[in-house]
């Protein structure tokens, strides 16, 4: 066993002890509750929460991805084995034009991939601008569990992947190549609302242990410039996780959703007491409050709590969630921000 490890899992039973010596000794006294160490007792209540079914959820219709991941959680997969797996099922779809292979380039025709991966003990990793490479957010996973860093970039982290065994696959499909010519034509860059350019998937799981994990990969906004990186792969803003409260994932337009810190805003209004619907509601009107702009614009959010209960919320008419669980995979209309100003 990891010494580390062993010493952290030593001092945990040891306080397990030290708490329990402390409960006894108060009933013996005849003291209250409130006379006991306020962490114990929080602890004490969190352990009390009634574990959900496992279940995974994503951005958008992606069924395949749910499909493969609820499988996986049905047969006892842990939540990040099984969310890696679900959205390997789109970044491996040829015909998915905004994540994996045959994604939309950027200005300059190259095809890169951004992803990250946050685990239930608060782990995370991220690699950015990757190219030649399918399953980025397997390279996350690896960069978080085999490096000491958070983040991997560019070629860096390309090389990094050939190092743990992936292979160099050629990205641009010739469909998304003509495409590109064409619109070279006119160059003209204006991201539409739910149009293809910014469907990324996010996906979060609660497996059989109560765990929580989540993870999100991208190609970015198509026709992007060269270098550009969005909300995707950066930790609390495509993607947040705390194993203790729930998780939330991020899509749509990446540079508004970092002002904002979305999904790390989402789990700490959870915190707080929200629901994961009310606290994606609020996330997006900490952006719509801001002006007018964001009538130019999607972003949405999906998010779950420890108790697995789930929720999305966006700016325009058209976002979708899809949710697996008791073996059903099913896709949601989300709420959305238009209906309150109506």
């Amino acid at each position: 066993m990891n010494r580390r490890k062993f010493i952290n899992k030593s001092a945990v039973a040891g306080a397990g002890i030290a708490t329990g010596a402390s409960l006894m000794a108060c009933n013996d006294l005849g003291a209250s509750t409130s006379d006991v160490d306020n962490t114990a007792f929080a602890k004490a209540q969190k352990e009390n929460i009634k574990k959900p079914s496992p279940i995974a959820i994503c951005t958008w219709g992606f069924s395949g991805a749910t499909a493969k991941a609820g499988e996986l959680l049905d047969n006892g997969a842990n939540a990040l084995d099984a969310i890696i797996a679900g959205v390997a099922a789109e970044e491996e779809n040829i015909e998915n034009t905004t994540v994996g292979i045959g994604a939309t380039p950027d200005r300059e025709g190259n095809v890169t991939l951004d992803a990250c991966v946050m685990n239930s003990d608060g782990d995370c990793g991220a690699v950015l601008a990757v190219e030649n490479i399918v399953n980025v957010a397997a390279l996350a996973r690896k960069v978080m569990e085999e490096t000491p860093h958070v983040i991997l970039a560019g070629k860096g982290a390309e090389e990094f992947a050939y190092e743990q065994g992936f292979t160099k696959q050629k990205l641009l499909t010739e469909e998304r190549k003509e495409a590109w010519k064409e619109w070279l034509k006119t160059s003209n860059y204006k991201p539409e609302i739910n149009i293809e350019n910014h469907d990324t998937i996010g996906m979060l799981a609660i497996d059989h242990n109560g765990d929580i994990a989540g993870a999100c990969t991208t190609s970015g906004l198509g026709y992007k410039m060269k270098g550009r990186v969005g909300d995707s792969p950066i930790i609390g803003s495509g993607l947040f996780v705390d194993n203790e409260v729930g998780g939330a994932v991020a899509t749509g337009m990446g540079e508004e959703v970092l002002k904002t810190v979305g999904s790390f805003l989402i789990v700490e209004l959870m915190r707080s007491g929200m629901s994961p619907q009310a606290a994606c509601e609020e996330a997006i009107h900490r952006i719509t409050k801001k002006g007018s702009r964001f009538k130019d614009f999607q972003i949405a959010y999906i998010a779950l709590n420890k108790s697995g209960e789930t929720g999305s919320h966006c700016i325009h008419k058209g976002f979708t969630m899809m949710r697996y669980q008791n073996g059903e995979n099913e896709n949601f209309s989300s709420s959305y921000y238009e209906n309150k100003t109506n």
